[in-house]
């Protein structure tokens, strides 16, 4: 089969893996709105091509954190990578690394930090956290993480409780034995039978988070930290008060709180609030090139994909995930080029209107 767009990696995901894999991956929460919004989105958008600009040289390299990337896609932080391809987070940090773009590594890999950072040892990667009851497993992993080279600290925001996501329960989803969430190996002393939620003990995650933890986080650690999971400019605000570098609109995959804007809409609020003092970036609903040029024209820095990589991974690990960056690549390369844009900087909102459907 000749895989011509993210799609066709999809469907082979859908035949080729478990039915509770699949679901674990493409789940949203509740009624799965705000996950089907985050696609449907893109196609309210129309773009305003420019032409006779002299296109025949065009530039898709732009940067993060003052790191040049290859263009503005990055991998987003998704979770349990072992579940599609034996070779899990090392496969996707080797892909990134080859690429020449940003792999956010996840707090529930199914690979350790360290073996991530031995896998692709020149790759730019930043590490997805979230805070626990416990505040010295995150203080642990954080010591880890900077100490590997690890370029920044992504604070995931949005989970304070897992949102309900209804395949789960209905499949009572497990990590099967073999697997882990290797960052956490032999630190919870639980009782056999305790109850497990996604890999670590129920209850482990922090309801209490709140603005006071982001300077706790700062006190901690020199890395640069991003807030992902903002989706309006009053919090928008706040991040850039409280000192962050960089914000990731994000409504989790639609796998958190359901019934949110895709996160396409409220890129335009949360940029135009922080006028230029912080880095925006954004995830959700990626799947061609000209998803991530409206994305770019809507002011964004860079976006990030998660259910492609899993897509990736499944059909042939590595190579896969190397596969689907390299699709993005060459369709976003061809619409700034039809659109008239011969580097990154020339995409604005002058490129894009809402359709009127």
């Amino acid at each position: 089969m000749t895989m011509v767009c993210l799609n066709d990696f999809e469907e082979y995901a859908r035949q080729h893996l478990s039915k509770a894999t699949w679901d674990y991956y493409e789940a949203g929460a509740d009624d799965c709105c705000t996950r089907d919004d985050n696609l449907q989105a893109y196609k309210r958008i129309r773009l305003r091509p420019r032409v006779l600009r002299d296109v025949s040289i065009n530039d898709t390299r732009t940067s993060v954190l003052g790191m040049e990337i290859s263009f503005p896609v990055g991998i987003a932080p998704t979770a349990f990578h072992c579940l599609a391809w034996h070779e899990g987070e090392l496969a996707t940090a080797r892909a990134t690394e080859t690429v020449n773009t940003c792999y956010i590594a996840s707090t529930y890999s199914t690979c350790s930090v360290e073996e991530i950072a031995a896998a692709a040892p020149n790759g730019y990667r930043w590490f997805q956290l979230y805070l626990y009851r416990d505040r010295k497993l995150s203080e642990q992993i954080v010591r880890r993480v900077e100490a590997l080279g690890y370029k920044a600290l992504v604070l995931t925001v949005d989970v304070p409780y897992a949102g309900k996501r209804r395949n789960d329960i209905r499949n009572q989803f497990k990590l099967p034995p073999h697997l882990m969430v290797k960052n956490f190996e032999r630190m919870f002393q639980e009782p056999a039978g305790s109850q497990e939620e996604y890999g670590i003990p129920a209850n482990t995650l922090d309801p209490s988070i709140s603005w006071k933890d982001v300077c706790w986080l700062q006190s901690l650690s020199q890395l640069p930290i991003i807030i992902k999971g903002i989706l309006t400019k009053e919090d928008a605000e706040l991040a850039v008060e409280h000192g962050v570098q960089g914000i990731i609109v994000s409504n989790h995959g639609g796998r958190q709180l359901d019934g949110v804007p895709a996160t396409i809409d409220c890129l335009p609020e949360i940029v135009d609030a922080v006028q230029g003092r912080v880095e925006v970036y954004m995830d959700g609903g990626i799947r061609t090139g000209n998803d991530v040029l409206k994305a770019i024209a809507s002011g964004a820095k860079c976006v990030f994909i998660g259910r492609p990589v899993i897509w990736g991974l499944a059909y042939k690990g590595e190579e896969g995930v190397r596969e689907i960056l390299q699709i993005l690549h060459d369709e976003f390369h061809l619409s700034m080029a039809l659109s008239g844009c011969r580097n990154v900087a020339e995409i604005n909102r002058n490129l894009i209107q809402f359709s009127r459907l």
